[in-house]
């Protein structure tokens, strides 16, 4: 890596100020215990390398008396929002909903506890061990629909629900509960001690004024008295509760209260030791926010920060670093400042407070981390040291628990690899528990509607639709094809319960953020060798030209697409990719079906893995999973006998998985195709993701001029809702994304299919200033303020996203840190 380094801006070696620091740095690297004064000399110290310097020592140092040296942690985990109700009103918060919001998005006051264990299910099949429980504080105490739900449901207060949910996760699943549901009474965290093996809540901040001065962050938030929030930290410690706690980078503090933060959680952690680990968490700012149009948190200041901590809290301390708040091309940044755990990564749920920004995939967090010289290993919700210490920090009742999922080092035990999709794990054994003492309440209940009607079953035996559409959100591989059939022929009422059973699986797994990517499509069945010659065709040149312009357009993805004539040279696939990297490099290259990469395979001669290899090297970043209607050979033969055979599909796209290549997926319906062989598809490309994890997307899609529902009669928007809602339902834990074909259903219908487990636009198709007509679906396009607006409609948030649903660089200037600090392995 680069050993730039960063000048120092300070006047003389001999300045007081410059000697202050030094000696606190000094002593610090030393392992002394520095003061306030000395800590926030270092946070403002101009000599960033030589802060990093010394915070990556001291990490190092620790992880080697840990017996872990080179390691960083993370817990893999699934995020269940109990209740997004809250009595605090944070300025920043985009997590919390009112009674009226919570109405209009048909959100139950709080999960059920069918659907917390449906979601950690999904999450113990992909491999997760932890289950966080995060939830608004006390909402009973502000809303009085949150003491009614607690009321009707036997519980007197959030904290028992969230006691007797945590009991219940680990009774039927083994998984262990983080509980972090904001402030809590001494005898509160004993409640939770049985039955959660760690806590948390983040300090954010001592500043007073933050808190008491109208206009600030927390300002009319009871539970963010900098005071009630020490005094929770100092309970856990009495209660020898495994704590994680942490705070906030810029909202609105000085570097002073930084520094008398962090001094005052060591001080807690010197008394009782019980501080298993410290998060420094940058601000970013949230749309429709008191705070949406304050800076995000200084990259610069951030690192300092994390640095301090590290030697505010010295060698044995984890120092967390949330992976999803920051940049890619900074983690190395933030390791070289005495980070040492990610803290807890999903590969199904979102992130449900900062909803715009998902987790990195566990392996690319893998791969980041290894680029900066370390191994990333797996721990648990509670730290090595406290779970090898389970006599002193864990209760009795969790032993077996903590024990059956530990290693001998403390670290989460390795039992092979996580499986893409639950379908590789160990099947549903049936339901939750009826013999505990919690009360568990109809899931659909907060959405009204009549009594189920009965529909029939293939055979013959009548079904119950919104009880199927539970066991369908409970387990996916529960239902047998009859009975998904019956659920894709759902209507009235039925369908009302089932999408709303959808949406609710896409709210606790993928999130409330609807998503989209700013892109343009070019047809390259179009292409011309000797230039163009008609409408719609384009030459090497124009596909530069093409690329060009939409790159400035502030499109960030281009979807290449069609099999070239057969009199074009079929070598002409890598001609367009080369040509359109090279006129725009930052460009996502989104190219060729596996129709497309047959031909270059066959008429090119380089067989499909030396065809997947020359796209890969001409600049191509991911592919279409395009070219098949329904995969069924009866279909093809009817409907498009010149797509590729089923088979060669499914070869060629399950090999451009296998060779790196992620793709989206596809159904096109309404035609003749039979309900049947709707789920068969489905099931089938669950299998091909259980396999290869490659797909980031499913998009079920109404074949244009056909309009066959799957229920005569039905109407089309009801035909659309069913097939987004059992598309939801049959791939969730296993493809996360559904996207709606706005520009086959039209923008007021996308809307409704939002609202039933759809949570993705796909693209805004721009047309573009050269030869628009050269890309498919030329005319429709969809501008982001007019994506936004449906978000907006929805009370949902709105993202745009990259083609493989990561998060976009911020647009704007990098600062000196960005530009100039070196990122380094392990200090020498």
């Amino acid at each position: 890596m680069s050993s730039a380094r960063v000048a120092p801006m300070v006047p003389s070696v001999h300045h007081p100020a410059v000697r202050a620091w030094r000696d606190a740095l000094a002593r610090a690297g030393s392992g002394e215990a520095i003061d306030v004064d000395e800590a926030e000399a270092l946070l403002a110290a101009d000599d960033l390398d030589a802060l990093l310097d010394a915070a990556s020592a001291l990490r190092d140092e620790g992880l080697s008396h840990a017996g872990r040296p080179g390691i960083l942690t993370y817990s893999r985990k699934v995020f269940v929002p109990l209740t997004t109700l809250c009595r605090d009103r944070c300025h920043y918060c985009v997590f919390v909903d009112t009674p009226g919001q919570l109405l209009k998005k048909h959100k139950p006051a709080y999960m059920s506890p069918e659907q917390a264990l449906a979601v950690v299910r999904q999450g113990q099949a992909l491999g997760c061990k932890e289950a966080l429980l995060t939830l608004g504080d006390r909402p009973e105490d502000r809303w009085p629909e949150a003491r009614a739900w607690l009321d009707e449901h036997g519980y007197a207060s959030t904290i028992d629900y969230v006691a007797a949910t945590a009991r219940l996760i680990t009774a039927e699943t083994g998984m262990l509960v983080h509980a972090n549901p904001g402030v809590m009474t001494h005898d509160e965290l004993g409640r939770l001690r049985v039955v959660s093996p760690s806590m948390g809540m983040m300090l954010e901040t001592t500043s007073r004024r933050l808190f008491e001065e109208p206009g600030q962050v927390h300002f009319g938030s009871p539970d963010k008295d900098p005071a009630l929030r020490l005094a929770v930290i100092e309970d856990a410690g009495r209660r020898r509760i495994p704590f994680t706690t942490g705070i906030l980078v810029g909202i609105g503090e000085t570097v002073r209260d930084r520094a008398e933060s962090l001094i005052a959680m060591r001080d807690l952690h010197e008394r009782y030791g019980h501080v298993q680990e410290v998060i420094v968490q940058n601000f970013r700012a949230k749309p429709r926010t008191a705070m949406q149009g304050a800076p995000d948190a200084d990259l610069r200041e951030y690192v300092a920060t994390v640095a301090v901590a590290r030697l505010v809290f010295g060698a044995r301390m984890r120092i967390q670093v949330p992976p999803n708040l920051s940049d890619a091309t900074e983690f190395a940044l933030l390791v070289r400042a005495g980070a040492d755990d990610w803290g807890g990564v999903s590969p199904l749920t979102a992130d449900h407070v900062n909803p715009e920004r998902p987790w990195p995939q566990i392996d690319e967090l893998a791969r980041l981390t290894s680029e900066a010289g370390f191994t990333l290993r797996e721990r648990l919700t509670a730290h090595p040291e406290f779970v090898r210490d389970a006599a002193e920090w864990i209760d009795p009742a969790l032993h077996g628990a903590v024990s059956a999922l530990a290693d001998a080092e403390g670290l989460a035990a390795v039992a092979g690899p996580a499986p893409h999709d639950a379908s590789d794990a160990v099947p549903y054994s049936g339901s939750a528990a009826t013999g505990t003492t919690e009360r568990p309440e109809n899931p659909r209940a907060a959405h009204g509607g009549g009594a189920a009607r009965l529909s029939t079953v293939r055979s013959g035996r009548p079904a119950d639709v919104r009880g199927l559409a539970e066991r369908a959100a409970a387990d996916p591989l529960a239902l047998d094809d009859a009975e998904w059939v019956a659920l894709l022929e759902a209507t009235g009422d039925d369908l009302d319960a089932l999408a709303a059973t959808a949406d609710d699986v896409r709210r606790y797994t993928v999130g409330e953020a609807v998503s989209i990517v700013v892109n343009r499509n070019l047809t390259s069945s179009g292409f011309r060798t000797a230039g163009r010659d008609a409408a719609g065709t384009f030459g090497i040149a124009d596909a530069a030209a093409i690329a060009t312009d939409a790159a400035d357009l502030g499109a960030t993805e281009l979807c290449v697409q069609g099999r070239l004539d057969p009199t074009e040279d079929a070598g002409a696939y890598l001609d367009i990719a080369r040509a359109i990297k090279a006129a725009a490099p930052s460009l996502h290259l989104h190219a060729y079906r596996p129709q497309d990469v047959w031909d270059l395979a066959d008429r090119g001669g380089l067989g499909l893995d030396g065809a997947l290899a020359a796209l890969r090297d001409a600049g191509v970043d991911t592919v279409p999973g395009t070219g098949v209607k329904v995969l069924s050979e009866r279909v093809r033969a009817i409907v498009a006998p010149g797509d590729l055979e089923i088979d060669r599909w499914i070869e060629g796209i399950t090999a451009a998985h296998r060779a790196g290549f992620r793709s989206t997926s596809v159904l096109f319906y309404g035609h003749v195709e039979t309900p049947a062989e709707r789920i068969a598809h489905l099931r089938m490309l669950r299998t091909i993701q259980g396999r290869t994890g490659g797909f980031t997307e499913f998009v079920p899609i109404p074949l244009p001029g056909h309009g066959t529902p799957a229920v005569p009669g039905r109407s089309a928007r009801d035909e659309h809702r069913a097939m987004v809602a059992v598309s939801r339902l049959l791939l969730s834990g296993s493809i996360p994304h559904i996207q709606v074909p706005w520009t086959r259903v039209g923008r007021e219908t996308a809307a409704v299919l939002l609202q039933s487990g759809g949570d993705d636009l796909g693209g805004t198709l721009l047309d573009g200033r050269v030869l628009p007509e050269a890309g498919i679906e030329q005319g429709l396009e969809l501008p982001l303020g007019e994506a936004a607006r449906i978000a907006q409609r929805l009370f949902r948030p709105f993202r745009q996203r990259t083609t493989d649903y990561r998060t976009l660089r911020q647009a704007q200037e990098p600062d000196a840190g960005r530009r100039s600090v070196a990122a380094r392995g392990p200090a020498a």
